[in-house]
This record gives structure tokens, C-alpha cells and sequence, in this order.
């Protein structure tokens, strides 16, 4: 096995390589000295046992671990790109098809853990980790807990200061409209450059907290305005749920479907689809899309007659079709309007 440290923290991760097999993890190793009190112990325990059960495209595959005298060893999917917060410590801000492209994968993890009781409850650009294929997976569940009744819910401060729900600063309790509130402040983060509510004073960061005091830049698109807004409610059941983050005009927008390994250090250049080949491919969509399957369920005996009366409607379609593309690929594409021939230019960044 050959280790290379990657980080350091309450534990060391290091990327290893198996040289039997030449497969690479990422291993969390944790000293037994950290975890000799019993509390300290249970929550290591706590950590691998809820990761082994979890399997989702965009959450950290946890492999298998075992222990020494000396170390504690977590097996883990290694993420070559490293994380959100290394992206963002090099770029500053992201443009806003970024932003929707990593949001998008953060709220598909974040759906499956809640689906399945499960609160992250330390979301932040630091444990959003990167593939070699610029794939995100959600990782980190040390402080991840079973999602509880009201009564029960837990009390304890826990997280990082500047991605704190109100509710939990107030000793609320923690339910999954907490981790909404840390994926609004991800947002912000990602696009002003800096958390919504951090200060030079931690004190005076909880009092913004608490109040919901922060400032909208300007430069952020008016959709995006509304989003942060809406997420970044003081009472959680006023907050927009995972499904409304989705379905509201933000993402509207063009969200590639790849980024590029360059855009980690620098902006990428992405070309969003022209309005024209939007239309085109609606359009190719409704005339020959779904017709296959229903031949195959026709009985034998009615097969020839509606063969013919295929083939005729057939002829008409041709017909109509031709008509349809001399009228709109032909030389006189350009006296279509100009929204529909012209290419939509890049997205500012934001």
C-alpha cells in the first residue's frame, strides 16, 4: 500500500493504493487517542455504521475500515478533484450553469438521505467532493443523524458556525429544513463569494444569524435573489422544500450536463443550446418519437390493412415533413427571427 496525505483535521485523510490491485481509496485515519473517551468512540461508530448502509450516485461510497492499536482506518471513494471549497478558494465566485449543475447533484444526495431519515446536519463547500469526471458526492457524516420527532429532536449546537440554522442556534432542534437553510447559505457562498452571514465576530455572525440579517448583491440574477430568499427563511416551515428548490424559475436556466476539469481554477466555457436547435429538437420529438412499440402489439390478422393505411398516412407525413423543411432549413433560415437563429450568449458570471 503506498499513502499520500490529502488533509488533516480532527483526522488525516491520505489517497492510498492498493498495489495488489492498483485501486485507489481515500482513508480517513483517525489516532485511538481521539476516540478514548466512550462519547467520543459512539460517534465513530455512529459515523461508519450509518455510511456502510448508504449507496446513492452522489454520496462518498464507503468501502470498509478496520482498526490497530494505534489508528482507526475508513476505506473511502477517493475524490481525485478534491472538494466544493478547494473550487471555490480558487475561483471565488461560479457562474450561475455551474451553480445549478452542482446543486442539482447536492439536492439528489441530499433527497436520499432524507428520504431515509438520515440529517446531514454539516453541510458546506468542504464536504462536497469531486470525481475525476467532475462528478459531486455528498461525504463526511460524522455529525449525521437519524431524523426525530419534535420532542425528540436533538438540542446540541453542531455544524459550522457560518452554515447554522436559526433553529439550532435557538436550541430548536434539528429537522431536515435545517440542512435546506446550510444548502441556501452553500448557494450564496458560491455565487457572492463569501458566506451570507459571516463577520469578523463569531458572536455578531449568530446575531445575523438569528435575525436573518444579510445583503442580496445586485449582481446576482433576480431568480437567483428570489431562491436565496426563499430558502433562507427564520422559520423552517416557511423555507422552500428540496422539491420547490428544484422546480423554481432558477432552474429555469441552462444547466450543462458536464464540466470541464479546467473550470476547478478557472471559468469555463460552456455553450448553452441556441433557442433554433431547441425548437428543432421539440419539434423531431413530437413527429417520430414513440411509434415502434405500438406495431409490435398489432395481431396477426389486422397487421396488412393497417399496413396500408400506415403506408398512406405515411406518404401524407413525408409530404407534410418536406413542406415543413423547405419553409425552415432551407436558404432563407436567416428571415427567421432573430431569437430563434441567433446563438444565446454565455451566462455572465455571476
Amino acid at each position: 500500500m503506498q499513502f499520500f496525505l490529502i488533509a488533516g483535521g480532527f483526522a488525516r485523510c491520505y489517497e492510498m493504493t492498493d498495489l495488489s490491485s492498483n485501486k485507489m481509496y481515500a482513508v480517513k485515519v483517525i489516532p485511538q487517542s481521539r476516540v478514548s473517551k466512550p462519547h467520543q468512540r459512539e460517534k465513530i461508530t455512529n459515523e461508519i455504521e450509518l455510511h456502510r448502509t448508504l449507496a446513492h450516485k452522489h454520496v462518498v461510497k464507503f468501502s470498509h475500515y478496520f482498526e490497530d492499536q494505534e489508528n482507526i482506518y475508513i476505506f473511502l471513494e477517493l475524490c481525485s478533484r478534491k472538494s466544493l471549497a478547494h473550487i471555490w478558494k480558487a475561483r471565488h465566485t461560479l457562474t450561475e450553469p455551474e451553480v445549478r449543475y452542482y446543486l442539482r447533484q447536492i439536492i439528489s444526495g441530499l433527497k436520499y438521505l432524507h428520504n431515509r431519515g438520515i440529517l446531514h446536519r454539516d453541510l458546506k463547500l468542504g464536504n462536497f467532493f469531486i470525481n475525476e469526471n467532475m462528478d459531486l458526492r455528498l461525504g463526511d457524516f460524522g455529525l449525521a443523524a437519524k431524523l426525530e420527532t419534535v420532542e425528540q429532536r436533538k438540542k446540541t449546537i453542531c455544524g459550522t458556525p457560518n452554515y447554522l440554522a436559526p433553529e439550532v442556534l435557538n436550541r430548536q432542534g434539528h429537522g431536515t429544513e435545517s440542512d435546506v437553510w446550510s444548502l441556501g447559505c452553500v448557494m450564496y457562498t458560491l455565487m457572492c463569494g463569501s458566506p451570507p452571514f459571516e463577520t469578523l465576530d463569531l458572536k455578531e455572525t449568530y446575531k445575523c444569524i438569528k435575525e436573518v440579517r444579510y445583503n442580496l448583491p445586485s449582481s446576482l440574477s433576480p431568480a437567483a435573489q428570489k431562491l436565496i430568499s426563499g430558502i433562507l427563511q427564520k422559520n423552517p416551515s416557511d423555507r422552500l422544500t428540496l422539491d420547490q428548490i428544484l422546480n423554481h424559475e432558477f432552474f429555469k436556466g441552462f444547466t450543462p450536463d458536464k464540466l470541464p476539469p479546467s473550470s476547478c481554477v478557472m471559468v469555463p466555457e460552456l455553450h448553452p443550446p441556441s433557442p433554433a436547435k431547441k425548437f428543432f429538437s421539440k419539434m423531431a420529438k413530437s413527429l417520430f418519437g414513440k411509434k415502434k412499440s405500438k406495431v409490435e402489439k398489432i395481431p396477426c390478422e389486422e397487421k396488412e390493412d393497417r399496413d396500408i393505411s400506415k403506408l398512406v398516412s405515411g406518404i401524407v407525413k413525408c409530404s407534410i415533413n418536406r413542406q415543413i423543411s423547405y419553409k425552415t432549413v432551407g436558404p432563407r433560415l436567416s428571415s427567421l427571427p432573430s431569437n430563434l437563429t441567433s446563438t444565446r450568449r454565455q451566462e455572465k458570471l455571476q
